[in-house]
């Protein structure tokens, strides 16, 4: 255990907690915890870094969960596997593919830690796909008392849908039993199509492929579309040189590029959104599903996504683009869907949800456009991605959760005296009396 400063990816949330706490094991871990509460300190688990909020932060002990990291057990035959909480979703897709077997749907971002990405919610797109927490089958959760346990449908069925989705703030989930499904190759086809038709036919674009999402840039007039579809085709991995040049050179080193001139210059913004939808459209892909889901982001940003009732995706998507001419950002906004399911604290939980994100690339003012942003999204009864940014408090947030009281309720029965809290928790989740 060691004292040091902790950072997250866009690296705009930093705590200086007073351990910085690695177990090896659940038994090591349990120490750390109840030897932490019974000196009163706050107890907070940092995955990959991957969330915008200030979720992690803490002054007291910040537990890195990545050795925690194995396949502990694999059922070929029923596809659920048991694994440890900080394995990333990038380890374990070579791993799980190596048994047959793969996650039904992933974000575009794949570095996440398995805890860290369904106590966020985290979500690819598909609009009869739920985010990634629905494919928890068990969790296991070290309370602060360093006792275990094991929380399902048939055990605690409100603590295992508090615990899906819970930011944290129930305990540490140590280990998850996954349902998983047997591995597939995904089509992946990118091309430019008109913004004006993306709108007037929104419905029938997000239900027209397994998994349909895109881009578009406030300056542009064409929407930079993918369209994901399971496939009978063999993999076709893309050759090095290849994958460099489309995922590495030109999405991330020309793009980071444009985005600097854009930051320097604002009056070019116009003429980079245009830029990039030409240079980011008309590709092929045919490879794993895990593959075509992910792709490296190294361009450093920071980002706002809401979960909107589906019904109000177009005219939401105009306003917020029109915001982006006004307040000025390099960066696209991106449209994806999500099924509904029944975690408590889930923002797709009980309907049908389109996910709209925006950003603001490095070194540039984004709390205006944000909160202008966050607006429209409030008119309209959105959700805030529990790892991005926002600015909503559990004063404003409980209406909009049908299963806000029931969380409560799991939470003062798992983390009574609020050893798992940090202003965070207080902020979005209320205090505990």
């Amino acid at each position: 255990m060691t004292k040091s400063t902790w950072a997250n990816w866009a690296g705009e949330q930093r705590c200086a907690p007073a351990v910085v706490a690695a177990p090896r094991d659940v038994e090591e871990l349990a120490a750390i915890v109840t030897d932490s509460a019974a000196a009163g300190r706050t107890v907070r688990v940092a995955g990959s870094g991957h969330s915008f909020t200030d979720a992690v932060l803490t002054d007291g002990t910040l537990v890195d969960l990545s050795g925690l990291d194995k396949v502990l057990d694999v059922d070929a035959d029923t596809g659920q596997v048991r694994v440890e909480a900080g394995i990333s979703l990038h380890a374990a897709s070579p791993l799980l593919h190596g048994h047959g077997l793969a996650f039904p749907n992933l974000g575009d971002i794949d570095t996440q830690s398995l805890a860290g990405a369904t106590a966020t919610a985290t979500h690819g797109t598909g609009a009869r796909l739920r985010n990634i927490s629905a494919a928890l089958h068990s969790v296991e959760v070290l309370r602060a008392d360093g006792t275990r346990v094991e929380l399902n449908e048939q055990t605690d069925p409100d603590g295992w849908r508090a615990a899906r989705v819970s930011v944290g703030a129930l305990g540490i989930v140590t280990a998850a039993t996954v349902q998983l499904e047997p591995s597939f190759v995904l089509e992946c086809v990118e091309r430019p199509v008109p913004l004006t038709e993306v709108l007037a036919d929104i419905d029938e674009f997000a239900d027209g492929s397994d998994h349909f999402e895109f881009f578009a840039f406030p300056h542009s007039d064409t929407a930079m579309t993918k369209a994901i579809d399971r496939t009978e085709s063999p993999e076709q991995p893309r050759g090095k040189v290849r994958e460099w040049i489309n995922d590495i050179l030109i999405a991330n080193h020309v793009y980071d590029g444009m985005c600097r001139l854009g930051r320097r210059i604002p009056a070019a913004i116009p003429m980079i959104h245009r830029a990039a939808t030409l240079a980011g459209s008309n590709n092929r892909q045919i490879d794993r599903s895990y593959r075509v889901f992910s792709t490296p982001r190294l361009v450093k940003f920071t980002e706002m996504e809401y979960a909107i009732p589906r019904v109000h995706a177009a005219e939401a998507i105009r306003e917020i683009l029109a915001l982006g001419r006004r307040f000025g950002t390099p960066m696209p906004i991106e449209v994806r869907w999500v099924a509904p399911d029944d975690a408590f604290l889930s923002p797709a939980s009980g309907r049908e949800t389109c996910y709209i994100a925006v950003h603001q690339y490095q070194g540039m003012v984004w709390e205006p456009y944000f909160r202008a942003c966050e607006a429209v999204f409030d008119a309209i009864d959105g959700r805030p991605h529990w790892g991005k940014h926002h600015f909503q408090t559990a004063a404003t947030l409980r209406s909009r959760y049908p299963d806000w009281d029931r969380f409560t309720a799991v939470r003062r029965r798992f983390d009574p005296t609020g050893v798992f809290a940090n202003d965070y928790v207080h902020r979005v989740l209320g205090a505990l009396d």
